[in-house]
């Protein structure tokens, strides 16, 4: 793909995403709450109602059942609908329609239907918001047979994931992370790719510890990584991508040259994410070419705090991921 010298920040990029679409797929439209508000999604959908109309970028009541339901309804009669929740918490209310209907309709109806839905949950932490409005619940979306899975953690990811995830046939959970939105890389043409093909990324090379995440986690690494250089420990970082399915691969050939994996997370420890990629590697690499235990930095467990001084001690940080790195050697 040709390169320009312009910069692409990750909520910029999900717009662009959006403005693809809408321009190549008549098919395609949005419907959420606040889809029309300057601050309620970011601006990740900024004047996409006056751009291509306000029958294409759907504003609804606050009804995550319905306009989730509407959205999966239509995808099964040839839109390619997106339902856009602001919050992933309250995404739950949603859950009979993503679970028990969007991911089963192809396994029962043998291949006949399937609802081309994609629904966009956002992570928003942070900020005092508490127990309620800062949760990352993509380990329990995960679990299902059915529905993809998909967490971009960088800029041309987050606009190329979201075109590979509406154009898929099948349905997917598109997941985004606010405290991504002003990280920005060096743009380039997108990259169209059927989203069945897109696998984990090596994001940096590193013989002493495998780092392997998902979304923000990945930027948390990233930057470990390159202090821990410093003091003479080389990571390599896996970008997870796709949680389900879960490619093991790319896992599996790091660790077993690596010998060491630290699976970092911003779910909780307890059947979440971290766990998944640990037991993967477990299965795959052979006993005698680990050097270290497999470690885990996730949430405590506990619900998110309100307090902004215990929120700096609950969420995972560079620092956290540095000092699990510095133990395991």
């Amino acid at each position: 793909m040709s390169q320009n010298s312009t910069m692409l920040a990750y909520g910029d990029a999900i717009r662009q995403g959006f403005c693809y679409l809408f321009d190549n797929d008549p098919s395609v439209f949005a419907i959420g709450q606040g889809l029309w508000s300057p601050w309620y999604v970011g601006n990740t959908m900024l004047d996409l109602d006056k751009l291509y109309g306000k029958a294409r970028v759907i504003d609804t009541p606050v009804s995550e059942a319905a306009c989730t339901g509407a959205a999966i309804g239509a995808s099964l009669f040839g839109k390619r609908a997106v339902a856009i929740h602001p919050r992933m918490d309250f995404m739950i209310l949603a859950a009979d329609q993503m679970v028990n209907q969007a991911a089963k309709w192809s396994y029962m109806l043998g291949g006949q239907a399937s609802p081309a839905v994609t629904i966009r949950g956002i992570v928003n932490r942070g900020g005092e918001q508490g127990a309620q409005h800062s949760q990352a619940l993509h380990s329990w979306y995960a679990h299902i047979p059915g529905l993809r899975v998909v967490m971009p953690a960088t800029p041309t990811d987050a606009r190329d994931l979201l075109i590979s995830s509406v154009l898929c046939d099948d349905p997917v959970l598109y997941i985004d992370d606010r405290w991504l939105y002003d990280v920005a890389e060096q743009d380039r043409d997108v990259d169209l790719q059927p989203l069945e093909t897109v696998t984990p990324k090596l994001r940096r090379n590193g013989g002493d510890i495998t780092l392997v995440a998902a979304s923000y986690s990945v930027q948390l690494c990233l930057e470990a990584a390159g202090l821990l250089e410093k003091e003479g420990i080389e990571c390599g970082v896996i970008d997870l991508r796709v949680l389900n399915p879960m490619d093991s691969q790319l896992i599996t050939s790091e660790v077993s040259r690596s010998g060491r994996l630290l699976a970092v997370d911003g779910g909780w420890s307890t059947c979440g994410l971290a766990g998944e990629v640990i037991a993967t590697a477990a299965e795959r690499v052979l006993p005698r070419q680990w050097k270290a235990a497999p470690v885990r930095v996730t949430l405590p467990d506990s619900p998110a705090p309100t307090s902004g001084s215990l929120e700096r001690l609950y969420y995972p940080t560079v620092e956290s991921v540095c000092v699990a790195a510095r133990n395991m050697m």
